[in-house]
């Protein structure tokens, strides 16, 4: 579904067919913890849920944290099709999407749907830190949009885990209005007295931050994540100080 015109509202769909939570298996490989330097294979990682004995929490794809947190057989993706144009005409723009489609294996920088946790139906969305670091562009700001829409007319929890690196500067000022668009969805969920609980992960700053990411009812975090508006490199190409 390719999204030509940003301002045209039209109900959420779901997929023809349920879209399994499923991921390829990784080739054995070894990472570097970057707190204690520790080495790790990927099958340790994936025993450990991607937390080092320090504590430290590796990135996960959204995908993969799905499988892990959500009931077997139980997730149905909304809007999985839907797909950007390159409103502004930014140099290269189209093309370095198609080449993180390729790697991520995902079309945008959320996935959302239905699904149980527990047993408890809820609508949820994962943002994907492999596709532009989860940055908000027109097509993620939408998504999110028509997620909470769909929860609210189906008296439905919204569940959300952040990782973002703000709006997307790609598409330049529509970017930023997803803030506007994403937090009134949030308010009518909201407003008819429905439950979201969001959990933030490293990093989520920017437009994401200043939207849904606080939004919530319940904010969790995990451990040593990055959360704020302006990243630490923004921050002190500012001020221009070294940040403690």
């Amino acid at each position: 579904m390719q999204l030509n015109n940003l301002f045209k509202r039209s109900k959420p769909e779901e997929t023809e067919a349920k879209a399994p939570v499923t991921e390829q298996p990784a080739a054995e490989a070894t990472k570097t913890c970057p707190r204690c330097q520790a080495e790790l294979t990927t099958s340790e990682l994936d025993a450990q849920n991607y937390v080092c004995s320090c504590g430290y929490h590796f990135r996960i794809s959204a995908r993969k944290r799905l499988m892990e947190l959500v009931d077997e057989g139980s997730f149905w993706e909304l809007d999985r099709d839907m797909l950007g144009g390159n409103p502004i005409d930014f140099v290269n723009y189209e093309a370095k999407k198609e080449k993180l489609r390729a790697s991520s294996g995902e079309n945008e920088g959320v996935i959302c749907g239905t699904a149980s946790i527990g047993g408890q139906k809820c609508a949820i969305f994962v943002m994907e830190p492999y596709f532009m670091m989860g940055s908000m562009g027109c097509v993620v700001g939408e998504k999110v949009t028509r997620l909470f829409e769909y929860a609210t007319h189906n008296e439905l929890p919204v569940v959300g885990y952040t990782v973002s690196g703000g709006a997307r500067m790609q598409e330049g000022i529509l970017s930023l209005m997803q803030m506007a668009k994403t937090s009134g969805a949030v308010k009518m969920h909201s407003d008819a007295g429905l439950l979201y609980i969001v959990v933030l992960t490293d990093p989520t700053t920017g437009g994401v931050t200043a939207s849904y990411a606080m939004e919530a009812d319940i904010i969790l975090s995990e451990p040593g994540a990055l959360i704020g508006f302006a990243g630490p490199r923004v921050i002190e190409q500012t001020i221009r100080k070294k940040l403690p």
